[in-house]
């Protein structure tokens, strides 16, 4: 995830941790050391626990009872929750974006977009989706519509990780480039409608991504 210009002690915290789940390093159910965070990042308790509330918010990490706080597992059920949402909220902040779009924002998005089809691993693709759906979508100057989908894009993000850590192939984004063509064209309609298809189709193929996990699936669901 990218740093921001300017971050609490406790977002920075939160930002790494949030790294390390959604890239794997913490799988699923392992437990969140108040004690060994602190130590690590030479922090008091109170930004450690307020880091793991941030976690809890974007659903990487739980509560239990009288027992801290560990990393959540993940189920088809949220999976495909999640990429309904995606395909709602994106599709609402691409249209209030694209009177704000200039042909420099669509040139960088471009860049991604190019980035991502000739990624080396499936971690070098991801970073760059997610840049290239952050360029087109932030110029929609609606920043609690942007934390929302940001959190749901961790959370695809991390399954996606999982499910093609060692199948992945590189691909080129159609998608990504009938979007960007029709906002050159003004066609804000038809590329909402792509970005909505687009983002919902991991909900869709739910059942065929948990059977690409494999053996670890016992590890990542619940």
């Amino acid at each position: 995830m990218t740093q921001p210009r300017s971050e609490t002690h406790s977002a920075r915290i939160a930002r790494i941790l949030a790294d390390r789940i959604i890239s794997g390093q913490l799988a699923p159910g392992a437990r969140l050391r108040q004690d060994h965070i602190a130590q690590e990042f030479g922090a008091s308790h109170v930004p450690v626990r307020e880091a793991f509330r941030l976690l809890e918010t974007q659903s990487l990490a739980e509560s239990l009872p009288r027992r801290g706080f560990r990393v959540t597992f993940f189920d088809m059920a949220e999976l495909r929750e999640v990429a309904e949402m995606r395909a709602s909220l994106e599709a609402l902040a691409l249209r209030h974006a694209a009177p704000n779009l200039t042909p420099g924002i669509l040139a960088k998005a471009h860049k991604a977009n190019l980035q991502g089809d000739s990624a080396q691993n499936v971690h070098e693709w991801e970073e760059a989706n997610r840049c290239f759906h952050r360029l087109i979508l932030e110029p929609c100057q609606m920043p609690r519509l942007m934390r929302s989908i940001d959190d749901l894009q961790a959370a695809s993000a991390r399954f996606i990780l999982r499910a093609w850590r060692t199948n992945w192939e590189a691909r080129t984004d159609h998608d990504h480039r009938l979007i960007l063509d029709a906002l050159r064209k003004g066609q804000v309609d038809l590329a909402s409608t792509t970005l909505s298809r687009h983002v919902g189709w991991i909900g869709k193929r739910s059942r065929t991504l948990k059977n690409q996990i494999g053996s670890g699936t016992s590890e990542f669901f619940r």
